[in-house]
């Protein structure tokens, strides 16, 4: 069993930064690969990044490559997404989840191959 909770959103101008954090907490947590995903109103659950447990590979989402790092904190069993030059279009809730390891061959950006989510942290961008 994985926990996962997130923190960190709230509601920033457009071209500002924000900083997510999800504490990760469980018996296994060395063999996840941890991910962030957002879904807007209206829209499906989307991929923005996702980190290895070593943090040797991480992904992002085509739209936020650039803008957004995601990074862990093995010690604090922490991950976050520095979020920067955010745009309208980044508002959603924000989740972070976690997936066995074997989700890097071929299913890291699929929202089905993941076990374990947090509760979401809302992220609003006011143009």
């Amino acid at each position: 069993q994985v926990q996962l909770v997130e923190s960190g959103g709230g509601l920033v101008q457009a071209g500002g930064s924000l900083r997510l954090s999800c504490a990760v907490s469980g018996r296994t947590v060395s063999s996840y690969v941890t991910g962030w995903f957002r879904q807007a109103p209206g829209k499906e659950r989307e991929f923005v990044a996702a980190i290895t447990w070593s943090a040797d590979n991480t992904y992002y989402a085509d739209s936020v490559k650039g803008r957004f790092t995601i990074s862990r904190d093995n010690a604090k069993n922490m991950v976050y997404l520095q979020m920067n030059s955010l745009k309208p279009e980044d508002t959603a809730v924000y989740y972070c989840a976690a997936a066995r390891s074997t989700v890097v061959f071929g299913g890291v950006r699929d929202p089905g191959r993941y076990d374990y989510w947090g509760q979401g942290t809302q992220v609003t961008v006011s143009s």
